[in-house]
């Protein structure tokens, strides 16, 4: 049986190290990477389209970061019990037309005694910025260790 660490039940240091890698998985923009973190028959909403498994996880993906260029995700521990964590983030991304956008959400989810996330739960909602009013400008893949956290942009 696959095990991704940290397993649940989750204190707020494992809730933030999940967090963290989840981060750094998104932000690689690889979606067999992004799918192994989750349960072959994983439970998708995210906004109004619902998935199940990992094939389907990593169709969604690797269409949304064919529209989602540019893509840099910050996710912060918003709450956590048990098996459950839900986070709060925000991410800058521009589309084919060079329009820049920040999508901030909230995500609940839900791990099997092995770390694989089994549910995931998103709510997102675009905002079009103008191309100076970013605030995500690290290279592309992993946020460095010392840039602002959501909390520290005032977001």
């Amino acid at each position: 049986m696959e095990t991704r660490p940290p397993l649940p039940p989750f204190d707020a240091a494992t809730a933030a190290i999940k967090a963290r890698l989840a981060e750094d998985a998104w932000n690689s923009r690889d979606p067999a990477r992004v799918a192994l973190a989750y349960t072959e028959d994983s439970a998708w909403r995210n906004r109004a389209e619902f998935l199940q498994g990992r094939p389907a996880i990593v169709a969604f993906l690797t269409a949304k970061w064919q529209r989602e260029q540019e893509y840099r995700l910050i996710k912060q521990v918003w709450a956590f019990h048990e098996n459950r964590i839900a986070v709060r983030f925000a991410y800058e991304w521009h589309d084919a037309a060079g329009e820049w956008f920040r999508s901030y959400g909230n995500e609940n989810w839900e791990f099997d005694a092995h770390g694989l996330m089994r549910r995931r739960i998103a709510s997102i909602n675009d905002l079009p910025i103008h191309r100076d009013d970013r605030l995500f400008h690290w290279p592309q893949g992993r946020r460095p260790d010392d840039h602002p956290t959501l909390a520290d942009l005032g977001l």
